[in-house]
């Protein structure tokens, strides 16, 4: 076919498949939205994470406080400008030869001389359903406070942030020994994602 022919149907072609053939290049863009953080006020500050779990969920997992709490502060440190996170393994340490303390995170963070206590209650973990004992998936349900040792006497000092549900994976798998290390890893990560988010500005997909 000539090339002047084909210029002149190239028009057509375009009348032809509509909009829909321009669809792609339109939607190409990155649709994105920016989300502020839950509680800016994190950065620059010395902060403890403090991990409060049933004595039933710690005689089954007797290190999640340590674990997950490891997680959150590698992700703050990471997220949080000039955010200073206490060692995890101290934090542990003290709870456990301190009489009462693994019950009252601001006592502790004072202990660590914090301006900042990120409280983390957890209500739920689970990695096998009790009644589905052979699939596995990780639930993981919390309440977050936020406890500002640094206040004045007349500022708020105590602030309570949205809770956090996370499942992973979002079906249920077979069990196995190698999944059910991976899905409890990945559950303690997919938290500490969705918790430090809370923290600073963040996009996420439309």
């Amino acid at each position: 076919m000539p090339r002047k022919r084909m210029l002149m149907l190239l028009p057509l072609c375009l009348m032809t498949v509509g909009c829909n053939w321009l669809m792609p290049l339109i939607f190409m863009g990155d649709h994105k939205r920016t989300v502020p953080a839950e509680f800016d006020k994190l950065s620059g500050k010395r902060v403890l994470v403090f991990v409060w779990a049933e004595p039933e969920t710690l005689f089954d997992y007797p290190h999640i406080r340590y674990e997950l709490s490891e997680h959150v502060k590698t992700r703050l440190e990471e997220r949080v400008d000039d955010c200073e996170v206490v060692a995890s393994g101290a934090v542990e340490d003290f709870m456990q030869r301190t009489y009462d303390a693994a019950n009252d995170p601001q006592h502790t963070g004072k202990h660590f001389q914090v301006d900042m206590v990120l409280y983390v209650e957890l209500l739920q973990f689970q990695v096998r359903d009790p009644t589905s004992p052979d699939l596995l998936q990780g639930k993981l349900s919390t309440a977050v406070t936020i406890f500002d040792l640094a206040a004045d006497p007349d500022q708020l000092s105590e602030y309570t942030l949205a809770p956090i549900d996370v499942a992973f994976p979002e079906s249920p798998t077979v069990m196995s020994r190698r999944n059910a290390m991976l899905i409890r890893r990945e559950t303690y990560a997919k938290f500490a994602e969705q918790l430090v988010r809370k923290f600073h500005e963040h996009q996420v997909e439309l």
